[in-house]
């Protein structure tokens, strides 16, 4: 027997070595003061991330700043971009306004011979029948595109729309005026297509 217990008592001292880490103590419920160097033991058997953790975020920090700094980039490119398409598209639409314009003027400047004919033997009553009708649809037309008719007797000379033909002076008038339309002016929006050629009266 004195054996037996002797073998218990070595294989005990030779068995594995438990340590109760516990901060609190089971049986008293105190919180247990820490052995010297325990923290530092703690501490050396858990990972160390900090080093990698702070790499990781500079790396996503210095690719966030890239990517917004090309979102900007891309965003100033479309800005720039549509702003000279809609540039481009007034000046496409301005220049075909023009061009319309300027077919308009052109054909009804083809036409002012026949439209001092029309307006002379309208003038004389030599305008009668069929070619009256004609005659007021076509004017009727061009007048829809903009072409119009100018040039009365009494109103005041004006050297940018007439064009004096002869020059006389009157004690009637105080301005220079048109006494006579000679030939109407016509004009298409606001350009001239030909001057109203008129006599003048001079104030003395």
């Amino acid at each position: 027997m004195p054996e037996e217990t002797g073998a218990r008592d070595e294989r005990d001292e030779n068995g594995p070595v438990v340590r109760d880490r516990r901060r609190l103590d089971p049986q008293t419920g105190q919180l247990r003061e820490e052995p010297a160097g325990a923290g530092e033991a703690a501490e050396e058997g858990l990972p160390s991330y900090p080093a990698d953790v702070s790499a990781a975020g500079e790396a996503g920090s210095s690719e966030l700043l890239a990517a917004q700094t090309l979102a900007a980039e891309r965003l100033e490119d479309l800005q720039r971009l549509q702003a000279e398409y809609v540039n481009y598209r007034r000046r496409v639409d301005r220049d075909r306004d023009v061009a319309k314009d300027a077919a308009i003027s052109g054909v009804a400047e083809a036409l002012l011979p026949v439209l001092d004919d029309i307006h002379l033997a309208r003038q004389h009553g030599d305008l009668s029948g069929p070619f009256a009708a004609i005659a007021d649809k076509l004017e009727a037309t061009l007048g829809r595109f903009g072409l119009v008719r100018y040039g009365e007797n009494g109103e005041p000379f004006d050297p940018a729309v007439h064009e004096a033909l002869m020059h006389a002076h009157s004690d009637e008038v105080e301005v220079a005026t048109c006494t006579q339309v000679l030939q109407p002016g016509y004009r298409f929006g606001e350009r001239v297509l030909r001057p109203a050629r008129v006599a003048v009266a001079d104030p003395q």
